[in-house]
């Protein structure tokens, strides 16, 4: 059994017991959370929603918040003497999927 939800503008394929990491919430270690944008649902049959499934709940459970792996952005342009050089880190919510309903 999985489905696809909507999250921050993205779309994910999650089954019970998968660790997902989301675009940062601002929620508690362990607070439960719901997704109520479910997009398709299999559950044996293939249900696609127009646009979401009605009545269907994806809840989770949240594990811990953080910070990425730093990714280096670097631009130079030859002959120039121009150089950009800038660091990323995105911050992320950790999920763990408890229930599909």
């Amino acid at each position: 059994m999985y489905a696809i939800i909507k999250n921050g503008g993205k779309q994910y394929k999650v089954k019970e017991g998968d660790i997902i990491c989301f675009d940062k919430m601002g929620l508690e270690p362990k607070s439960k959370v719901e997704f109520k944008e479910v997009l398709a649902l299999n559950d044996g049959e293939l249900k696609v929603g127009t646009p979401t499934v009605e009545g269907a709940v994806v809840e989770g459970e949240v594990v811990n918040e953080g910070r990425g792996k730093k990714v280096i952005i670097f631009k130079k342009r030859r002959r120039k003497d121009s150089k950009l050089k800038r660091g990323f880190r995105r911050d992320f919510t950790r999920v763990r999927i408890t229930k599909i309903a």
